[in-house]
């Protein structure tokens, strides 16, 4: 999926990679599209996952810079570029699932921080969208990797604002 995209994602070439017939492939997912997203979800389950560590500047620094080595892969760039034309396929609606599940486990994160007075009420899927939108921009754009001042930075200028404000919840 990596080298040719969720398109150009075959049977062959998954059998191939693992060492077996493509007809075990086949016994095992008969649906192409459920091959597809299995695949995407164990790579996910690698990808940007979010500890509890009880310093949520720490643990969305953390995540951050998973999801920028994730994104900085070929497998996470061929993921990012399927995702964005393809939105009415029936693969990548499933795949949005994953992107779901992310956003739900950080809001779960930032919710318990809220909850233990790290942070003020604040609308937690909201917080996970400003603080991931420049990793996005940083890690597309190619022009430099993503690094941990990076993240640090940004949870901080993120966290800085929210300290400061009024509850946005």
């Amino acid at each position: 999926m990596a080298r040719d995209g969720i398109a150009g994602f075959r049977y062959e070439d998954v059998a191939e990679v693992a060492g077996v017939h493509r007809a075990s492939v086949y016994r095992n997912w008969p649906d192409r599209d459920e091959l597809v997203v299995e695949a995407v979800l164990r790579y996910a389950e690698e990808l940007a996952s979010i500890a509890d560590t009880g310093d949520i500047d720490r643990d969305l620094a953390d995540f951050l810079l998973g999801l920028a080595g994730g994104l900085q892969t070929p497998f996470g760039r061929a993921l990012e570029q399927a995702v964005q034309p393809a939105r009415q396929d029936t693969t990548v609606s499933a795949l949005t699932r994953i992107l779901e599940e992310r956003q739900a486990m950080l809001r779960r994160r930032v919710d318990a921080a809220v909850d233990r007075g790290e942070l003020p009420p604040v609308d937690s899927a909201l917080l996970g969208e400003l603080i991931s939108g420049p990793v996005h921009v940083i890690v597309n754009r190619g022009t430099r990797p993503f690094t941990r001042v990076d993240a640090e930075r940004i949870v901080a200028v993120v966290l800085a604002g929210i300290r400061a404000g009024t509850p946005c919840r």
